[in-house]
């Protein structure tokens, strides 16, 4: 198997397999030390972040939210794994040198133009959208291609097809050729 591929990236292959080892080590690990099942996912942590940010303008109305007093307002392990994942794919960039700065990425600019703020404010869109998805799909991606797939979840093979197919649509409806 070759490490890297001919730009110099990762295989994909070898990415894929060490997300595998990582979701049994996660279930594995946080069974044996905390003493219940945890599963790899990302959406929760997000919602958790806001719960922390709250706290610090309004302790009392965090404290009345039904659903954090279910869900504890913490750091925890989720979270740190939600860092790590910026911390790994700033490391893998640049390990592999495809590491750069980019306002606006080159796809998004043939098609939309320089416009910095017109991107900011599609990315600040697309994520309240995939944000309000995960939710109302009772987990992300990551928690449902990851997780629900190693439980072999019949919601989660829908909900994964759901997010695949969904995204393919709207790339397509989005980066479209125009008609010259």
């Amino acid at each position: 198997m070759q490490w890297k591929t001919e730009d110099g990236g990762w295989s994909p292959y070898l990415a894929g397999a060490l997300v595998g080892v990582l979701a049994i080590v996660s279930v594995y690990a946080t069974t044996l030390w905390m003493g219940k099942t945890n599963y790899l996912g990302a959406s929760t942590t997000f919602v958790r972040a806001a719960g922390l940010l709250e706290r610090t303008v309004a302790p009392d109305r965090v404290a009345a939210n039904e659903y954090f007093t279910k869900e504890k307002v913490r750091v925890d392990w989720q979270f740190m794994v939600v860092a790590g994942i910026f911390l790994g794919a700033l490391i893998g960039s640049a390990t592999d040198k495809s590491f750069k700065l980019e306002h606006v990425p080159p796809t998004w600019e043939k098609r939309f133009g320089p416009s910095i703020a017109k991107r900011g404010a599609a990315a600040f869109l697309g994520g309240i959208v995939a944000m309000l998805g995960a939710r109302m799909a009772d987990g992300c991606p990551s928690g449902h291609g990851l997780s629900g797939m190693m439980q072999l979840s019949v919601s989660s093979f829908i909900a994964l097809a759901m997010f695949f197919g969904v995204g393919v649509v709207v790339a397509g409806l989005i980066y479209r050729r125009r008609a010259s």
